[in-house]
């Protein structure tokens, strides 16, 4: 995988993927702008799936678990404008401001497509890519710009954007058996459920009665023989969807599991007559 990254800031970037394909399972720290310039992705969480192609801008809030799998498309590399929009940036933009914020669920990906406004802020940036001293107030005013420009277009943004809180502590087994796909350190795990690593640890062991590294292993495969025995998905795909990083572990594990690798199980099913 070939990686190539600009920055005008810290929080401001030019992403760019130049093979096939990029994934990863990530727990974003900070709310993510993106528009799309060329290429595919599929963003995988637990409730839900997400395609964004070319022309695409959408927000990922912050402390979301998510499988992002990055495809070039027709010859052309993944690339991204992506800005940050940090904690200490928000708070300081949102103290100006009276808000008065409405409960609301855990936030889900926002689309905010071929918007004019956004797209016009955004593709603004690309001509500072080329530069080698962008003043650093230039680059604080296009972040404001695009806040200003969510809080116009969305009424409900600042739910989203002003809730400074942090996770707290929550039922873990009812967290685990929703978010086992995502393949990220268990010190985030801990994070997310409210809890240090050494008592997320003590609670799964109480909870589950295994380590979490194998029940997680255990409930990842389990999952991706459902798939593979009741829809029509490839085994490379089911690997990346479930959680396992690269396709020789998941067939190892998979054929240490179940006795048979996964392409067995496909072919099987494919020479049912019906």
């Amino acid at each position: 995988m070939e990686y190539k990254a600009k920055y005008i800031t810290e929080d401001i970037k030019l992403s760019s993927y130049e093979d096939n394909f990029f994934k990863s399972d990530i727990m974003f720290d900070h709310h993510m702008l993106i528009w799309f310039i060329s290429g595919e992705t599929k963003i995988v969480q637990s409730d839900a799936t997400y395609h964004f192609k070319t022309g695409d801008i959408f927000l990922i809030p912050r402390n979301q678990l998510a499988t992002i799998i990055n495809y070039p498309k027709h010859g052309q590399p993944h690339k991204t404008v992506v800005m940050h929009l940090s904690t200490t940036r928000l708070r300081g933009f949102y103290s100006k401001l009276d808000v008065k914020l409405k409960p609301s669920a855990s936030p889900q990906i926002l689309s905010y497509n071929n918007h004019p406004l956004l797209q016009s802020c955004l593709s603004s940036l690309i001509p500072y890519f080329e530069m080698t001293d962008i003043p650093v107030e230039i680059a604080s005013l296009k972040i404001t710009e695009a806040i200003s420009i969510l809080r116009s277009i969305d009424k409900k943004i600042d739910n989203v954007l002003a809730n400074f809180e942090e996770p707290g502590k929550v039922d873990l087994v009812g967290f685990m058996e929703k978010n086992f796909i995502f393949n990220l350190p268990l010190e985030k795990f801990g994070y997310l459920t409210g809890r240090s690593l050494t008592t997320f640890k003590r609670d799964f062991k109480k909870a589950f009665c295994l380590t979490p590294q194998r029940w997680l292993t255990q409930k990842r495969l389990e999952l991706a023989h459902y798939r593979l025995t009741q829809n029509k998905s490839k085994p490379i795909d089911v690997c990346y969807e479930v959680g396992f990083e690269n396709l020789s572990h998941f067939s190892f594990a998979f054929k240490k599991q179940f006795g048979y690798p996964p392409t067995q199980l496909k072919e099987h099913k494919s020479n049912i007559s019906y």
